[in-house]
């Protein structure tokens, strides 16, 4: 079972939940929201959804496709003995008058060009300084 599942949203699928975290965004005048919990394994899952997020919106401009709401759900889980990450899934949910055929092609390409997903697929050292 996925742990440490992770909400972001934006536009018509913005979370009303009181306890969501809402942050301004440089594509949506109303910012967006973030369900998650303070922990490292959350704030990696949010990071991941956060970029996905964004991708959208982006790749969504550069392909002329209007976006009215974005959500994306991230969840993974972590190995008990090393607590190294046992992988991330991410759903996305659209809302917007582009076709079926359109959107399931911009998803494609933001899967492809999202950078932390990227990185995280390509594994990154991390060193304290």
């Amino acid at each position: 079972m996925d742990q440490f599942a992770v909400v972001v949203g934006a536009g018509s699928l913005r979370s009303s939940a009181a306890d969501a975290v809402r942050f301004p965004h440089r594509w949506t005048p109303e910012g967006v929201t973030v369900a998650a919990d303070f922990t490292g394994a959350h704030l990696l899952h949010v990071a991941a959804a956060g970029c996905v997020l964004n991708d959208v919106y982006r790749e969504a401009g550069e392909l002329g496709i209007r976006i009215d709401g974005v959500r994306v759900t991230a969840s993974g889980g972590f190995d008990p003995q090393t607590w190294a990450s046992t992988g991330i899934t991410y759903q996305v949910e659209l809302r917007s008058p582009t076709s079926a055929d359109e959107l399931d092609r911009l998803l494609a390409r933001v899967d492809e060009v999202a950078e932390i997903p990227r990185a995280l697929r390509a594994g990154a050292a991390v060193r304290r300084r």
